[in-house]
């Protein structure tokens, strides 16, 4: 029996909570169940995040990407938190996404598909279930929608109202996200006055400068057409999604819905789910729970994806081969991509599957500096990058996209770059609650090295079939 068949078979029903009958990784064991179950009861009766028909859009986008006719981007926190939730740094982590988009979209000339890791992205799966400091052992900080930082009894408790808090942020969140998107503060031109201040005053300025007063003189050239933000809604308005890891269940059942529109279920905590590398398992609860919504989902694909497991997942969580339903977030390590992306490639397209591929060079690349801050080098990242797209383009493959860890604020999380940020810069400006990430200046440097990579793809592509990319944002 195939597993299209088990999905249909009435013997394997899917419900919002079939999950539980499925052995859970990751999640938190809560204290008081009745607490767990009230906060869960009073969410069912909460507004959705998103609406289903913002999904299906978000789903028609990432066929076109998986045509070959649109690029993904996908950035944003490592994890969210409550401590550091201000209108600054959602505005700022807004403006550095929309910055790259430009400049992708210039270079490849086609559109850019932006999904933020945003207004949901609080929970983090962990290695170890607890943590000792001092003989004293308490669970692992697993994301503040869990528990808290401290290491403290109270902090460290799986405490549900939690849940209740990062949604109020979350629908804050997405409410900003909505005005910034459609308020004019997304205009074309304003987004490339910033690009142009950003490379003016960057030590490689001269690398970047042609392709900046290109889009600057294309955006002239448009504005003396005609073509402005006051008569243009496509030049001073974005479209932009949400996506986050669906690792704690209890508050994505909450979030589950019909929609009225098409009688389908749909999770209306973001537009896009995934599940991460530690959590998809064919058999596992994650799996069993995606595998019922009609979100666009993606999968993490570490070094230790079997082709087989892959396939597998891919026939359970889009047994009707739907164009834009699975995203593969492969995220290998620099020094393993090309051990492993070769086959997996290869396996889908002796498949038949169509999904879309994305690139996330950050969680492979981790490490511990000698003073014993998590960090990531600049050059890895690229590296990484660098490697997917060569790797894609060797097998006849279409590399899609790239999935970041990034802020808009000034940290010192990851080292190199340009202003070559070291080890020992490290303590000046770490503000992770999890995971570093890139700050503004390291991901839109990002951006200009990954231009480089689009046009070289783009020009091939060109040579080879005389075919030309869809221009747009």
């Amino acid at each position: 029996m195939t597993l299209k068949a088990v999905e249909k078979n009435p013997s394997a029903p899917w419900t919002p909570d079939s999950w539980k009958e499925k052995p859970a990784k990751q999640l938190p064991v809560y204290d008081d169940p009745a607490e767990l179950e009230a906060v869960e009861k009073t969410l069912k009766n909460y507004p959705p995040l998103v609406f289903a028909g913002e999904a299906r859009s978000l789903k028609k986008q990432l066929a076109k990407v998986a045509a070959g006719q649109a690029i993904l981007l996908q950035g944003g926190d490592c994890a969210e938190s409550f401590a550091e939730f201000h209108p600054r740094n959602i505005r700022d982590t807004f403006r550095v996404l929309l910055q790259m988009a430009i400049v992708m979209t210039f270079a490849a000339g086609m559109p850019v598909v932006k999904v933020g890791r945003i207004a949901g992205q609080f929970a983090k799966p962990r290695s170890d279930t607890t943590e000792t400091r001092d003989g004293v052992t308490l669970p692992s900080y697993k994301g503040d929608i869990i528990n808290g930082t401290e290491f403290t009894p109270e902090s460290r408790r799986p405490n549900p109202q939690r849940i209740i808090q990062a949604y109020n942020q979350s629908a804050a969140t997405l409410n900003l996200v909505r005005a910034f998107a459609h308020g004019g503060y997304a205009d074309l031109h304003r987004i490339n006055k910033w690009t142009l201040d950003f490379v003016k005053d960057h030590p490689l300025s001269g690398r970047y400068h042609d392709l900046a007063d290109r889009i600057d003189q294309a955006l002239a050239f448009m504005a003396a057409a005609g073509i402005t933000g006051q008569n243009s809604a496509q030049m001073r308005e974005v479209e932009f999604f949400t996506s986050h890891e669906a690792l704690l269940l209890p508050y994505e059942q909450a979030l589950t819905r019909v929609d009225s529109t098409t009688g389908d279920w749909y999770d209306v905590s973001a537009h896009m789910l995934w599940i991460g590398d530690r959590t998809r398992q064919p058999d596992g609860a994650h799996v069993e729970f995606l595998r019922g919504v009609k979100n666009p989902i993606a999968f993490k694909c570490g070094p230790s994806l079997s082709t087989d497991d892959m396939l597998k997942l891919i026939d359970i969580l889009n047994p009707e081969n739907e164009p834009g339903r699975i995203t593969l977030i492969s995220r290998m390590g620099h020094g393993k991509v090309e051990d492993h992306l070769p086959a997996l490639i290869r396996a889908i397209q002796k498949s038949g599957h169509v999904v879309t591929w994305s690139c996330d060079p950050m969680h492979g690349n981790t490490r511990t500096s000698s003073g014993g801050y998590k960090t990531r080098e600049f050059e890895n990242i690229l590296s990484e990058v660098q490697q997917f797209f060569a790797i894609h383009n060797a097998e006849g493959s279409y590399p899609g996209g790239v999935h970041f860890e990034l802020t808009g604020q000034d940290v010192t999380e990851c080292v190199g770059g340009a202003y070559k940020i070291t080890d020992d810069n490290l303590s000046e400006r770490y503000h992770t609650h999890c995971d570093p990430r890139l700050n503004a200046s390291q991901a839109l440097e990002l951006a200009f090295l990954i231009a480089d990579e689009l046009q070289t793809h783009y020009k091939r592509r060109r040579d080879e079939n005389g075919d030309l990319p869809q221009h747009g944002m």
